[in-house]
C-alpha cells in the first residue's frame, strides 16, 4: 500500500525537482571537483507525455548545459522512484566525467 500511495501522491516532475535539489544541496556526497562545480548547473526534467508515476512510458532527462542523458522507464518497475533517483545520480556523475574531458567546444562553466 505504501508504495502505491507514492504513485498517487507524487508526480514525476515533483520527483525530478526533489532529486535535482538534493544533488545541488549536497545531500549526496560529491566525489570530484567537477561534480562540485557542475552540481548547480544540473537540470532533471520530466520529458514524459504524462506527469503520473504509473504512466505507460516515463522519460527523465538529466542535463548539464549541452550534455544530457535520457532514461526511460515502464511503470511496473519495483521501487520506481528510488530507481529513477539512482539513475539520475549515476547519469549526473557520467556527465561530469565527460565534461571533465572536454578540451574545447562547449563551455560548461557557471555562466
Amino acid at each position: 500500500m505504501g508504495e502505491n500511495l507514492i504513485y498517487l501522491i507524487m508526480k514525476v516532475s515533483q520527483l525530478c525537482t526533489m532529486i535535482q535539489d538534493s544533488i545541488r544541496s549536497g545531500r549526496y556526497p560529491l566525489e570530484t571537483e567537477a561534480q562540485k562545480r557542475l552540481a548547480e548547473l544540473l537540470q532533471v526534467v520530466n520529458k514524459s507525455e504524462s506527469d503520473e508515476l504509473d504512466a505507460p512510458h516515463i522519460q527523465i532527462e538529466t542535463r548539464i548545459k549541452e550534455l544530457y542523458v535520457l532514461n526511460n522507464y515502464v511503470p511496473n518497475i519495483e521501487h520506481l522512484p528510488g530507481i529513477i533517483e539512482q539513475d539520475v545520480l549515476d547519469s549526473f556523475k557520467m556527465i561530469c566525467r565527460r565534461a571533465d574531458r572536454i578540451k574545447s567546444g562547449i563551455h560548461l562553466d557557471r555562466r
